[in-house]
């Protein structure tokens, strides 16, 4: 390959890295604005899903008063909001609706360029199928997030807490997978300070910070955040009563307030550990430039995050803190996959 044509192709791949980057922004405010959705207990005042038309927001007051009607059939108005004016119902209905319409324009800063790309020539084959891969996931993500709210509008008056964490640990595998395919992409495949020695440690971080959010998702669907709001032992206690009081055994860990906030705390505390371990061994290694300074970052945002959590957890989960600890969780991740995409080096 001529000089012209490397020049060509890398300024060509830090244009599609550049989209793909912006693209793992906007699913990185996604997360946070669910999260925030989740914590107003606005998820459940849109009781149907129109993915074509409903893009389209209420026009006048009969438009909110049908919307209004069909929300009071539900389990959330009967038995948590029955004392709810309509608006208050139009104050839950907003976050939601931009929940939804965010997730709609995700899909079409995805697409449209995808396709420009694809017409000049751009995408390899591999690449291709890399990108249709995260547009098919992208579209599932949202049939899932209809099948979690469909689980809210039945007999309880809330989301399975099964259900919000797939939605949740969906929404970071597609971040995550945006992000490795954009690093790639930014540095054309070269990475001069990767340090394989790393790879095991940083694979099994990233592994250990989607187990971690997926524990969290399972406290905020449970509201166990609420409950044993002491640090760093529950209520004076490090192992608290009452953890293993549900039959069969395994369903505490998923099920038991008690057991899913302590499961919560430890796999926490275990992440910690980890980053810390990775950035004295990246010390020891003398890694540098790209590598040095995602281990740094990584660094950095767990000591926010832990402030965060342990913020949240003491004050009572506030929505501001606890919006912002979900938000330190997925930018904790995008560093742990960046510090990952480093160590690798090269794929070709």
């Amino acid at each position: 390959m001529s000089a012209a044509d490397k020049a060509l192709r890398e300024n060509r791949n830090r244009i599609m890295a550049g989209w793909l980057f912006i693209v793992a922004g906007m699913v990185f405010a996604m997360v946070v604005l669910g999260g925030v959705t989740r914590l107003t207990h606005s998820g459940l005042s849109m009781v149907e899903w129109k993915p074509l038309t409903g893009w389209l927001p209420p026009f006048n007051e009969a438009d909110w008063q049908v919307l209004f009607e069909k929300y009071q059939a539900f389990p959330e108005f009967q038995k948590v909001n029955a004392d709810m004016t309509l608006s208050g119902f139009k104050g839950i209905f907003w976050l939601e609706f931009l929940h939804r319409l965010w997730g709609r324009t995700i899909g079409l800063a995805f697409f449209l360029p995808f396709v420009f790309f694809a017409l000049r020539g751009w995408v390899s084959k591999g690449l291709g199928l890399k990108f249709a891969a995260m547009f098919v996931v992208g579209g599932l993500q949202g049939v899932l997030g209809w099948y979690m709210v469909k689980s809210g509008l039945v007999d309880r008056p809330d989301v399975s807490q099964y259900r919000l964490a797939a939605h949740l640990i969906l929404a970071l595998v597609i971040f995550a997978y945006i992000l490795w395919v954009a690093i790639q992409l930014w540095r054309d495949g070269v990475f001069p300070a990767a340090e394989r020695a790393l790879v095991p440690w940083s694979a099994g971080l990233v592994i250990l910070v989607f187990v971690t959010a997926f524990s969290g998702a399972l406290v905020a669907g449970l509201d166990a955040g609420l409950t044993y709001n002491t640090f760093p032992l529950m209520d004076g206690d490090f192992i608290p009563d009452g953890m293993f009081e549900m039959t069969p055994a395994y369903i505490n860990l998923f099920e038991n307030v008690t057991t899913v906030q302590f499961d919560h705390r430890v796999l926490a505390e275990i992440t910690f550990l980890s980053v810390l371990l990775l950035w004295f061994r990246g010390r020891r290694l003398a890694v540098r430039g790209s590598l040095a300074n995602a281990l740094n970052w990584l660094a950095i945002l767990l000591l926010v995050q832990v402030a965060l959590g342990i913020s949240t957890l003491l004050l009572v989960v506030p929505v501001p803190l606890a919006a912002a600890h979900q938000a330190g969780a997925v930018l904790l991740l995008g560093a742990a996959v960046w510090v990952l995409r480093e160590a690798a080096g090269s794929t070709k």
